[in-house]
Order: C-alpha cells, then sequence, then structure tokens
C-alpha cells in the first residue's frame, strides 16, 4: 500500500468539545478497514484463477455468514468481491462495526446493532489507511450490510423470545398439572396420615398345628393311627383349612357375636375412613375385617402367622386369642366325625360279640342238657379209668390161671372159678366199651362229647372275641373325647405399647408414587392419542 496511514483526531484541542462531525465520521469510518477488495466479479473467469478448494470452503462460509444466495462456490466468490468483501480475508460484518461501543451521536449503540458481537476496544490508536484516489469506496455497501444484519438480528432475537415465552408456559403448565394432579392428592393424603387417622393397633402372633406323639408313632388300631397316616400332608391341608376359617365370615360372625367386633369399629372416636356406619350390615364389617386380620401361611416351616387390628391394644389382643382358640376348635372339630364314626363302629362290633357269645353259650347248654352230663369229660375219664382196672385185674387173673394150669395137680375147682371171673371181667369191660360208642337218637357218646367239646371251645373264643372288642370300644371313646390336632403357639399375641399404623411417611411415599404413575399413564395416553389423530 503507498497511501500512507492517518491517525484519526479525536480532540485536536483540549479545551474543544467533541463535534458531531468527529463523531460521525469516527463511527462511519471503520477502525480496520483496509484496502478495496480486487479481483474479477466474473464466475468464469474466477474458475481460471486456480483457488484452492480451501480457499473455496472459505468463501463459502463467508458468503452463508453474510446471508449471500449463491449456486456455486465461484459464484459465492463473486458477489462477495462485488460487495467489497475479502472471501479470503478477515472482512466480515464485525469488521464494518464501530469497536467503541458508540453509534453516530456519540451515544450507545442503537438497538439495530446491539445484538451483533463487536470486538473489544483496543488502548493503541488504530491506523486507518486512505482510500486510494480514483477507486470507489464502500461506505454504502457496508450501511446495506448493516440494515441487513440489524433486521437479522432482530428476528433472531423474536424468534429466541418467542421460544423462551413458550418454554416458560409449557413450564408453567407442566408445573400446575403436576401440582394438581400429584403434588395436591399427595399432599391431602400426607395430611390425613399425618393429621386425621386413627391410631390402629396391630397384635401379631406365631403358631403351627401339631398332633399327640402316639398319634405320629400310629401306635394301636385307634383313631390316632389312622390320622397319622396322612402324615405332614394331613397337617399342611389342615393348616390351609385353618388359614381360610380365620379370614372367613364365619370367623368374623363368631368375634362379633363373643366380643363385639362391629361395635368396636363403630365408635365415634375413629376417623370417617376406618369406621364403619351406623347401619352397617355383615358384608360392610368383613371387608373390613378383611383388611384388619392378615393371616399368612409358610408352607415350607408350616408356621401360620396372624396379624389383628384394633382401636386399642387390649382389644387387639383380645381379638388375637380369640381367633387362635376358633382355629384350636376348628381343626379339632375337623377329626369329629371320624372320631365319632371309628366309636359307632367299635360299639357295633363290641354288640355283635356279645350275640356271638350268647349264642355259642346257648349250644354248649343245650348239648349238655342232652347228654344229662356236667362234664362230659370227666365222665369220659371215669369209665376209662374203669375199664383200664378191669383190663389190670383180668391180666392178674390170667397170669394166675396160667400159673395153675402148668402144676403137675391142678385143682379143678381153682380152675374154674378163675376163668369164671375172667369172663365176667371181660363182660364188664365190654359192656363199658358199649356204653361208650353206644348209639342215642342217632349218635353215638363219642360224636356227642366231640360236639360239646366244639361248642365250649366256641364259647370261649366268643369270649374272647368279646373282651377285644370291648378294649376297641374304649380305645375309640378314649380317642374321640382326646384332642386329636391342637395349636401348638409359637409367638404368644401380647398387647403393644405404641400404635403400628399408620405409617405416615411410608403412605404418603406410596401414594406420592401412586398418583406420579397414574398421571405419567395418562400422560403418556394422551400423547399417543394426540401424535395418533394429529397423523
Amino acid at each position: 500500500m503507498t497511501t500512507p496511514p492517518k491517525v484519526r483526531r479525536f480532540r485536536p484541542r483540549p479545551d474543544a468539545p467533541l463535534t458531531d462531525t468527529d463523531a460521525v465520521q469516527s463511527a462511519a469510518t471503520p477502525p480496520e478497514a483496509e484496502a478495496p477488495v480486487t479481483g474479477s466479479t466474473d464466475p468464469n473467469v474466477i474458475a481460471q484463477e486456480g483457488l484452492s478448494a480451501r480457499q473455496l470452503r472459505m468463501a463459502r462460509r463467508v458468503a452463508q455468514r453474510h446471508g449471500i444466495t449463491f449456486t456455486t462456490d465461484f459464484d459465492a466468490v463473486a458477489q462477495l468481491r462485488a460487495r467489497g468483501v475479502d472471501p479470503f480475508g478477515g472482512n466480515s460484518l464485525l469488521d464494518i462495526i464501530p469497536d467503541d461501543g458508540q453509534g453516530q451521536n456519540g451515544t450507545a449503540n442503537s438497538p439495530l446493532t446491539e445484538n451483533l458481537p463487536v470486538k473489544r476496544a483496543k488502548t493503541e490508536p488504530q491506523l486507518r489507511p486512505a482510500a486510494p484516489v480514483g477507486r470507489p469506496t464502500v461506505a454504502g455497501t457496508n450501511a446495506t450490510l448493516i440494515d441487513a444484519a440489524a433486521d437479522r438480528s432482530k428476528e433472531i432475537l423474536a424468534l429466541q423470545r418467542d421460544i423462551a415465552r413458550r418454554r416458560r408456559r409449557k413450564l408453567a403448565l407442566l408445573i400446575a398439572r403436576l401440582s394438581f394432579f400429584v403434588f395436591l392428592p399427595t399432599l391431602l393424603a400426607g395430611w390425613y396420615f399425618y393429621v386425621i387417622a386413627t391410631p390402629m393397633y396391630a397384635t401379631e402372633s406365631e403358631f403351627s398345628i401339631d398332633q399327640p406323639a402316639s398319634a405320629m408313632m400310629g401306635s394301636g388300631t385307634s383313631t390316632a393311627s389312622m390320622l397319622s397316616a396322612s402324615g405332614s400332608v394331613g397337617i399342611i391341608q389342615d393348616s390351609v383349612t385353618v388359614q381360610s376359617y380365620l379370614t372367613s365370615r364365619t370367623a368374623m360372625i363368631r368375634l362379633d357375636e363373643d366380643l363385639g367386633y362391629r361395635a368396636h369399629f363403630n365408635q365415634p372416636n375413629i376417623d370417617p375412613l376406618q369406621r364403619l356406619p351406623d347401619d352397617a350390615g355383615y358384608e360392610d364389617a368383613y371387608k373390613l375385617f378383611e383388611r384388619n386380620v392378615k393371616v399368612g401361611f409358610d408352607p415350607t416351616e408350616g408356621i401360620l402367622r396372624m396379624e389383628v387390628i384394633a382401636a386399642d391394644p387390649a382389644t387387639s389382643e383380645a381379638f388375637a386369642k380369640a381367633l387362635v382358640g376358633y382355629a384350636e376348635e376348628q381343626i379339632d372339630g375337623m377329626t369329629l366325625r371320624l372320631r365319632e364314626a371309628q366309636m359307632a363302629d367299635a360299639e357295633q362290633s363290641y354288640r355283635d360279640a356279645e350275640l356271638r357269645r350268647a349264642d355259642a353259650l346257648s349250644r354248649w347248654l343245650a348239648i349238655q342238657q342232652e347228654m344229662q352230663q356236667i362234664d362230659p369229660t370227666s365222665e369220659l375219664q371215669v369209665r376209662m379209668q374203669q375199664i383200664a382196672s378191669l383190663e389190670t385185674e383180668r391180666q392178674q387173673l390170667q397170669i394166675s390161671l396160667r400159673s395153675l394150669e402148668v402144676t403137675s395137680r391142678p385143682v379143678e375147682s381153682q380152675l374154674q372159678g378163675l376163668r369164671s371171673r375172667i369172663a365176667t371181667i371181660d363182660g364188664l369191660v365190654a359192656e363199658l366199651r358199649t356204653s361208650l360208642a353206644a348209639s342215642d337218637g342217632g349218635s353215638s357218646q363219642a360224636v356227642r362229647n366231640t360236639e360239646l367239646r366244639i361248642a365250649e371251645e366256641n364259647y370261649n373264643f366268643q369270649v374272647e372275641m368279646v373282651g377285644q372288642s370291648l378294649a376297641q370300644m374304649e380305645a375309640a371313646r378314649l380317642e374321640a373325647s382326646r384332642q386329636v390336632r391342637y395349636i401348638r403357639m409359637g409367638v404368644e399375641p401380647v398387647a403393644p405399647d405404641r400404635p403400628t399404623y399408620p405409617r405416615a411417611f411410608e403412605n404418603t411415599l406410596v401414594a406420592l408414587l401412586v398418583f406420579a404413575g397414574i398421571y405419567l399413564m395418562l400422560s403418556i395416553t394422551a400423547s399417543v392419542l394426540r401424535e395418533q389423530v394429529s397423523s
């Protein structure tokens, strides 16, 4: 550059004020204006200049920054040169804005340029080269660019303000919806739990169902041995049955009749949400009973856990003990029918044994009357003894007869006497044997004796059967009167000394999560429906 630099003069005299001409000149003159842009503005000529790809990219970015519409990179270079902007240098919209922050009248920047970035004022004075003689200046072009940039900045500022306003409105609507649908219901729920809700006392107990050791061993033929055949499966079934019974209407009605369950929850000091109305029936009371009586069963350990809730500790404990008693009666009553059936069968068996014993005794007595003998065995033994004694005497006489016959001179009278006695003994033995085998009414004495013996043995057998039936009946009566299933308490019901419910913090947190979940589901549903309708 051949033009010498020229220093900007703000106050040539210390005592003279800054003139309007100097202010206008300082505002209109760029602080770092360079020499006018040289080069062809014809795209075809620019294409022959051999510009690099980097230079073309720089020109494209500068043209986009100035809001110039172009078709090719060479067209962008041509339009930039036509406007006096160096496409490859530092000339931009920022360079033609005064960096001293003053307008034409020496005041602050006007609203048209207040949103544009400006360069900070430098401490050292800047030198501006003078425009060469004979070349046109770019003052008009700079003013046009300033007006276009100001309009564009106003539009951008309006868009930004509109977006911010919309965001604030949406945020306010979101906070209002959350407050109405989530926070306000949660606040009401927390106010109820902390202030209005009546304190409730819960009594907890644990128990299991067991059976006597004799029943578990299965000794004897009693009902307990039959019940023990089911083993642990039967106990689990009984536990499930007891669990269902404790939460049934039957247990609630019995508890109401014994301890006044409905009257307890009908007290005026209970809050309206937990209080039974004055005209409440069994169905309303049963709904409250289901909430206040909780029974759980652990099948792995066979333990029943029960929680009973009432408005005061003493009543809660009384309700729990009453329900445990009802459960024990229930499990005892489940086997009562079986025990009664066993008792009836044992009594019938005993009566049949008595009848059979009476028939056997009658038969035995009838045979004795027919034979006119009290003890046929003794009679038979006597006759057999007589026959044996006669046989012995006959043998002795035969020996004497033989001894006389072998003598040289036997006495005939003695021989005859011995022979007659032997014949007499043979006749007696024959008569005795004939009497034993003699027939009387178509049966011999031996047969009658056998019948009498059989009748006697039958009678003795029936007597033994009567004894066994009597023992079974007594055992069945004992089992019927004894409790086969009973409850073994693990944790006794004890009244608490402080309220268990309501759990204000936990319940309020749960209410917050529930309302938030409901609001989220409704919002998602509404968004999906809105999208479907709009599409």
